[in-house]
């Protein structure tokens, strides 16, 4: 299976979701979130770094449940297009 090349939007939408998952782990260690959200730490972190852009919805609602996100806070979060200053 082929996989096609992220689109400028889909990575950057996947830059939010990393930097969302971040905040919200706090001062949770990588380890302590991915094992409670039955994940492998080096998914969560690649997910938190942007390096997997578009992970798997089963996958973003099981961490948003341990980080106590409701989906609709994430979608708005990572949906959102970045503010531009017009100064």
């Amino acid at each position: 299976m082929v996989r096609l090349p992220l689109t400028p939007e889909e990575i950057e939408r996947g830059q939010r979701l990393g930097s969302l998952l971040r905040l919200a782990r706090g001062e949770r260690s990588m380890f302590e979130v991915a094992l409670a959200a039955r994940v492998s730490p080096e998914t969560l972190r690649k997910i938190e770094t942007g390096r997997v852009a578009t992970p798997a919805f089963s996958t973003i609602a099981t961490l948003a449940q341990v980080l106590g996100l409701s989906l609709d806070e994430v979608w708005a979060q990572v949906s959102a297009a970045p503010a531009t200053s017009h100064r």
